[in-house]
């Protein structure tokens, strides 16, 4: 009848009930008396997306892509939001993997499955700068890469504040052994947590490859174009690889919104998001947040192994990707972005050579 009757037990969504709905069901049951709730009870705006855990603390609900659109049919697009992306995240740190064997001598992929090539000595050691670099910014330090050249950081003289880390990392075993050698360089005090994450492991070039197939592959995707080549024999294309990314940026921003409600004390410790990745994941991550289209993608490229790329909250609360990072990688300034620039001239559209 377009009535809501909410009832403590009834109108909830928790692991406890006996009687659980999916949350996109249980959205598409309110769309018919949405507008009443706004018109009758304007309090109530937010409250569809204000399903959490607070009745039943012990349930955990996490709210997909999809569900968070049909979410947005009920709230009142006038009443103020959070301004930070993610609350209580400092910095956003993005790692490419050190040198692989893979990267040294691509006759390793026909016997070694890519997901187990190792690093090199030379691999580890650039995974191990790479810790001291994340270890200096949480300790307050520059934010500007570090070279071989610039003086060692000392772990017992940090800043006994330092920020709390969360680190994501690939499942494949460079990107773990890279984050083995980062862990040498942070203190384990500051640890909030270590996940493996899939989505965020290096593009799929099918299975055992010939020498020769690699070279021939790789070549046809310059020709093509990174973005949507699909690499035969079970590959992916940049496009795959975009969509999983994609997802994993949703996780992001629910597991911040998350910890700030089941634990906001870690919150006030600024926490930093480090994620240990694969070059064209990174670049693709990039491209998902800032929303760079694929002409700018393509212009772009991968950072070198062991690269450090921040991400700091700029005075809109947003994050932004540090000058140097951006112009190492290619991509271009955030008002010179292609989506501004359809706005003034639509003859970009018809273009197709850049």
């Amino acid at each position: 009848d377009g009535k809501l009757k909410a009832t403590p037990r009834s109108a909830c969504i928790s692991s406890d009930c006996s009687h659980q709905m999916s949350l996109s069901r249980f959205t598409r049951m309110l769309r018919p008396c949405a507008g009443r709730l706004r018109t009758q009870w304007p309090q109530t705006n937010n409250a569809v997306a204000s399903i959490t855990t607070r009745h039943h603390p012990k349930s955990t609900i996490a709210f997909g892509d999809d569900d968070r659109e049909s979410l947005s049919h009920y709230i009142d697009p006038t009443t103020p939001q959070k301004e930070q992306v993610l609350p209580g995240i400092q910095r956003i740190i993005l790692v490419r993997h050190g040198e692989s064997l893979g990267n040294l001598d691509d006759r390793a992929y026909v016997k070694t499955a890519d997901w187990r090539i190792p690093l090199t000595d030379l691999g580890r050691e650039q995974s191990r700068l790479a810790g001291k670099k994340v270890a200096s910014i949480l300790s307050g330090g520059p934010s500007s890469a570090l070279n071989e050249n610039e003086e060692k950081i000392d772990k017992q003289q940090q800043d006994a504040n330092n920020s709390k880390i969360f680190f994501y990392v690939s499942p494949y075993l460079r990107t773990r052994q890279s984050l083995r050698e980062i862990l040498r360089e942070v203190d384990r005090d500051t640890i909030v947590g270590i996940r493996e994450d899939p989505r965020i492991a290096e593009q799929q070039f099918g299975n055992f490859q010939t020498h020769h197939s690699i070279r021939d592959n790789k070549v046809e995707r310059s020709d093509f174009g990174r973005f949507f080549y699909r690499f035969p024999d079970g590959g992916e294309s940049g496009f795959d690889v975009y969509n999983r990314v994609s997802g994993f940026i949703g996780t992001l921003t629910r597991d911040s919104s998350q910890l700030s409600t089941m634990c906001p004390s870690i919150l006030q410790d600024n926490v930093t998001i480090c994620i240990v990745t694969h070059g064209l994941a990174l670049r693709l991550f990039l491209m998902r947040w800032f929303q760079y289209t694929v002409h700018e993608f393509e212009r772009s490229y991968n950072p070198e192994n062991g690269r450090v790329v921040v991400l700091e909250p700029a005075a809109t609360k947003r994050f932004e990707l540090s000058e140097v990072d951006r112009r190492a990688m290619g991509f271009p300034i955030y008002k010179e972005q292609e989506r501004f620039q359809l706005m003034d001239d639509h003859s970009l559209l018809d273009k197709s050579v850049w």
